[in-house]
């Protein structure tokens, strides 16, 4: 928690001052900002994600207090635990009252559209500023069936198989299998050699949904059809869950509750040698002299195709909204502007080294992407051609799967032994249908 006033600003020093120079290599369009003067007396509170990378928080407050510092509006952010952020904006949506500016995660605004308002105006700004708007920024910040703009995306991580080379050697592997039994054969050598892979079965908001989602999209199994129809239980999810029970006993203990920093942990301290994690593990990896060498060893790569036709993954993303009980709504959107501005944005996309990666294509460009050859993989995590309720529409009814954990408790039931694949997918159909009913 801060606040972060016109004091606070000048406190920043050089760190604020330099931002501008970082992001003279991304091209934009000499557009004028949407007229909405900030109302008189403008103060905000905003809420987002906490942080797994230090200079994710560092960076934002410095572009929040020289948001500050500019329009003269007192700024408190509030980093909030990623397990605690939904319940929260529940809280905000269901009282009336609360921060001005929530940054949730993906689905979020489309579970409370009706109380939302309207930021097509700035969408429609940026995108022309800076090159259009990515898949996944689409997919998730405009109503379905609409032209309206109820989110604005600001970046999102994915979370490709992160490895360690020698382990991979010394499995009897030089890459990565993009086939099931391949990747099977590879988890059950690391296994064997004491190296083992673990991904996450517990409630992770990330890692979790993650793990799980690919699971059934490498099958070619959705939770819904085309038109929104419940799918779940089908051929295609039961040969996923039936391949999970042969994967599942290769991994190392405790998976079934882990949470999104688990298999970071687990990693940094050689429990395991394969996971799936975004750019967070490998910069905590880097910047510690300790794991320095860790880091050396580690690679990236697409989760396995299965029989997808291309990568099974999506993005964990940040989807800002302004919800309609709020007092300074012109200064709200405004706030969303100025963070996705170049002079702001690109030094915070860089400082993370691209842990949560540019819902503007025009981002594609900034110098991060070419900083390290094991980032440049992350520069598509916008551009994926999966989502949360694939393959039907974004809505409240798939918001609220992913928020109960559906997919992720269908999978870790069938791992733990407490069901068989027939039984946990009917059960993840009884649940889906609730919330499709409503």
């Amino acid at each position: 928690m801060q606040h972060i006033t016109r004091r606070a600003t000048l406190a920043l020093g050089a760190a604020s001052l330099a931002t501008g120079a970082q992001a003279q290599g991304v091209p934009r369009a000499e557009i004028p900002p949407p007229a909405q003067p900030i109302e008189q007396g403008a103060a905000l509170r905003v809420i987002r994600p906490a942080r797994f990378i230090d200079a994710d928080e560092t960076i934002f407050r410095e572009n929040a207090a020289r948001f500050s510092e500019r329009y003269n509006v007192p700024v408190r952010v509030d980093f909030v635990g990623w397990e605690d952020i939904r319940p929260q904006t529940a809280v905000i949506a269901n009282t009336g009252s609360g921060p001005d500016v929530v940054i949730g995660w993906a689905d979020d605004p489309h579970v409370y559209v009706d109380k939302l308002h309207d930021l097509s105006e700035l969408a429609d700004y940026l995108g022309r500023r800076y090159g259009g708007w990515s898949f996944l920024a689409r997919k998730y910040g405009m109503q379905h069936n609409s032209t309206k703009w109820i989110g604005i995306p600001f970046g999102g991580g994915t979370g490709p198989i992160c490895y360690r080379a020698s382990a991979l050697r010394e499995a009897g592997f030089d890459k990565l299998p993009e086939d099931h039994a391949g990747f099977l054969r590879l988890c059950q050598a690391l296994k064997r050699i004491n190296k083992p892979a673990g991904f996450a079965l517990g409630n992770a908001v990330g890692d979790g949904n993650g793990f799980a989602n690919w699971l059934l999209w490498s099958h070619g199994a959705s939770l819904t059809d085309e038109e929104g129809t419940i799918s779940i239980n089908s051929r295609e999810t039961l040969a996923a869950l039936n391949y999970l029970r042969e994967l599942y006993p290769t991994f190392a203990p405790g998976t079934l509750s882990w949470l999104d920093p688990s298999n970071n942990r687990a990693y940094a301290s050689q429990e395991v040698h394969l996971t799936a994690n975004g750019v967070s593990l490998y910069y905590a990896l880097k910047n510690d002299p300790r794991t320095k060498p860790i880091a050396d060893d580690t690679e990236h790569a697409p989760l396995p195709r299965g029989v997808s036709a291309g990568p099974p993954q999506s993005a964990t993303v940040l989807n800002a909204m302004v919800f309609r009980h709020v007092r300074y709504p012109n200064a709200a959107k405004e706030f969303i502007r100025f963070m996705m501005e170049a002079e702001q944005y690109d030094p915070w996309l860089t400082g993370s080294l691209g842990y949560w990666s540019q819902p503007l294509e025009a981002y594609r460009q900034s110098a991060v992407w070419t900083s390290d050859p094991k980032l440049t993989l992350f520069r598509e995590a916008m551009n994926h051609q999966y989502w949360s309720g694939y393959k039907g529409p974004i809505t409240q009814a798939s918001g609220a799967v992913a928020a109960d954990y559906v997919l992720v408790q269908m999978c870790s039931s069938v791992a733990s032994g407490q069901a068989t694949p027939e039984a946990a997918a009917r059960e993840a159909e009884r649940r889906a249908r609730r919330y499709y009913r409503a």
